[in-house]
């Protein structure tokens, strides 16, 4: 490759190489390199193009002030000259050339020589996480015979207060991103249009204080619109009934101020245009594409009733919300509920129409090939431009983290190794035809730190999989978790690590939602699945062999450890159970238990590398809520796992 073009791509956080998962060197195509840098505003197309940008990296002033200036809170920074902070509460301190280290956390301003910039003062590190365990939840999969078709918030409420009161320290929930209101209804929570606000379809009609204040022939119809419990989640149903159950009803409910939250009036705007328009505004008619354009301002005047609507949903979920946090906080939940935060969003959505001068336009994040995905990954959503956010601040990341912890007890953040880098698709290139882009990792972990703190939340990173040694130590460093998951948990000859070796900085599963459960697994139904739909690499055959050596090198493993009997043929709950009580051997700080696991469920709630050819999103469990609380094998588990990680006497406890 050129080096100049190599010379550029470094100066703009663009990789011309990087090491795949068998740790060697691939180089980057000059044409993705210089379709990246398109992406991020940098013309590379020809040599004359080249120079000339790279003598514009070359001329800024590396010791003049940065747009966003991130200080770890006791650490000091030179300045190119004396300024003036003004704090977060409106205070004054003048600097003499160096920020003191004694300076509060929070979000202040800095003028200094001549500019103003963005200060954060960020945590050295989060407070350590107790030890405890708790349930992993599907919420959608969650129901009960109030719920109508699918899981809902006062379900949720429901089984947290079981949960805390049988010994569980948290829940952790499945992204809850608010989804486009249009038909068809998205099912894959890892693909929101808005990572800002909460998917309706978690509500509960019944609890709602309209439905309290309306007139019984009024409830009488609202109740008769509540769908059966199918085999499959109906989301298209679910949300046909739900919709007009709460338009019967939003005239019983007192009015929303749209002047007091300015970004909930423009998402409600989005999804009044979504109505009428579809759930991608890059279909919309041109004059419609810019939130601020006079268009929309003509639109939300007409649609008024529509805006006041949505407007009113995201007010009832965030009180359904709070009666969650308030049964796991009843409950003495050390933790309380953890909420998933997805790695990205649809280009299309809410986010990308209002965020869409923060987002690199085109781009589609992915993963590059590995073992498991050798054509690469192409998860088709929106990344931020890390120019972009630094110039704003980051003020749009910070406000999407404290909209979705003030309802938290934890963070879960999917794929953290992107705070670092994320694999950028340009337009017309296929998966593997991409190249990483670096992030600020100071600033994107010092702020999530920030705002954890502030909430006081515990964070859980999901760095599965090959991730940079600076990931893990990022992570450790600021008392933020990392993940193990008992698939993954092996030595290199393949054989199962011994929980008594497993990290102790980590959250601890048996499984993931894109991996078999534990009866799946014990069964070889990920076998028969993958064979039936073609999605096995090698014949089946030899797929179920590896199957069953795998099954027998966990059986070794268990027995080795003394947590199964040494029988010939154990029954495969008996597994199960040694399988949790392997959870609770292990020194992580938190352990995850899913209820398809409890259960006795082959079936793995999301299939990767398929769409509609299997149910990926909408399986329910296979017991309500009350079957659940009454079930004798969730019992078991629940007492293996109190009396590894009892109550601690506080969240400080170490």
């Amino acid at each position: 490759m050129n080096r100049r073009l190599v010379a550029l791509a470094n100066a703009h956080g663009v990789s011309t190489w990087y090491e795949d998962w068998r740790h060697r060197r691939v180089e980057v195509a000059p044409e993705t390199v210089v379709g990246v840098l398109g992406l991020l505003g940098v013309d590379a197309t020809n040599p004359a193009a080249i120079a000339d940008a790279l003598t514009a990296a070359r001329a800024v002033d590396r010791a003049a002030l940065p747009e966003t200036v991130v200080l770890t809170h006791g650490a000091t920074r030179v300045l190119p000259g004396p300024g003036v902070v003004t704090l977060e509460d409106g205070g004054h301190r003048a600097v003499d050339g160096e920020l003191p280290a004694d300076l509060p956390l929070g979000w202040h301003r800095l003028a200094c020589a001549g500019r103003e910039a963005t200060l954060v003062v960020v945590p050295r590190r989060l407070p350590v996480p107790p030890r405890t365990w708790g349930w992993m939840l599907q919420l959608y999969a969650l129901t009960s015979e109030r719920s109508w078709g699918m899981g809902d918030l006062g379900d949720l409420a429901e089984f947290t207060g079981w949960a805390g009161a049988t010994g569980a320290g948290l829940v952790l929930l499945n992204p809850l991103h608010a989804v486009g209101p249009a038909h068809p209804v998205a099912a894959s929570p890892y693909s929101p249009a808005s990572r800002r606000f909460v998917n309706p379809l978690y509500l509960r009609v019944s609890e709602t204080a309209a439905y309290r204040a309306a007139d019984p022939a009024t409830r009488a119809v609202v109740d008769a619109l509540r769908p059966d419990r199918g085999d499959l989640i109906d989301y298209d149903e679910v949300w046909t009934a739900k919709r007009h159950a709460l338009e019967l009803l939003h005239p019983y409910a007192q009015p929303v101020d749209l002047g007091a939250d300015p970004a909930l009036t423009t998402f409600a705007t989005w999804c009044a245009l979504a109505e009428r328009h579809g759930n991608d505004w890059r279909a919309w008619p041109a004059e419609l594409h810019h939130p601020d354009a006079p268009a929309v301002a003509e639109q939300r005047r007409q649609l008024a009733d529509r805006v006041a609507f949505h407007a009113w949903l995201q007010h009832l979920c965030d009180e359904q919300l709070d009666a969650v946090t308030a049964a796991a906080r009843a409950a003495g939940m050390p933790v309380g509920v953890v909420h998933d935060l997805a790695v990205g969003i649809d280009p299309g959505g809410a986010d990308g129409w209002q965020l869409a001068d923060l987002l690199a336009q085109g781009v589609r994040v992915g993963a590059p090939p590995d073992d498991f995905n050798q054509l690469g990954q192409d998860w088709g959503l929106a990344a931020w431009r890390p120019d972009r956010l630094a110039a704003t601040g980051y003020a749009a990341y910070r406000d999407m983290l404290r909209r979705t912890l003030r309802h938290a007890g934890g963070l879960r953040v999917d794929h953290v190794a992107g705070l670092w880098r994320l694999w950028w698709v340009p337009p017309g290139a296929g998966a593997a035809e991409g190249t990483y882009v670096r992030y600020d990792a100071e600033a994107m972990l010092g702020i999530l730190a920030l705002e954890a703190h502030r909430a006081g939340a515990v964070v859980v990173g999901e760095d599965l999989g090959t991730v940079q040694p600076a990931v893990t130590r990022g992570l450790r460093g600021r008392n933020m978790l990392g993940s193990t998951v008992l698939w993954f948990a092996r030595d290199d000859d393949g054989d199962f690590v011994p929980p008594t070796r497993w990290p102790r900085n980590a959250l601890a599963t048996i499984s993931t939602h894109d991996l078999p459960t534990a009866p799946g697994f014990l069964t070889g139904e990920h076998v028969r699945v993958r064979d039936e739909l073609k999605l096995l690499g090698a014949d089946v055959a030899v797929e179920r062999a590896r199957a069953d050596a795998d099954r027998e090198r966990l059986l070794t493993m268990l027995r080795a450890e003394a947590l199964l009997p040494d029988t010939a043929a154990p029954d495969d709950g008996e597994v199960v159970v040694a399988m949790h009580a392997a959870l609770a051997a292990s020194p992580t700080r938190l352990l995850g238990v899913s209820l398809y696991d409890v259960l006795g469920e082959v079936r793995q709630p999301n299939m990767p590398g398929t769409v509609d050819e299997y149910p990926n999103w909408r399986l329910p469990l296979p017991a309500t809520v009350a079957e659940i609380c009454a079930d004798p094998g969730v019992a078991r588990v629940v007492d293996v796992l109190t009396a590894a990680r009892p109550r601690p006497a506080s969240p400080d406890e170490d």
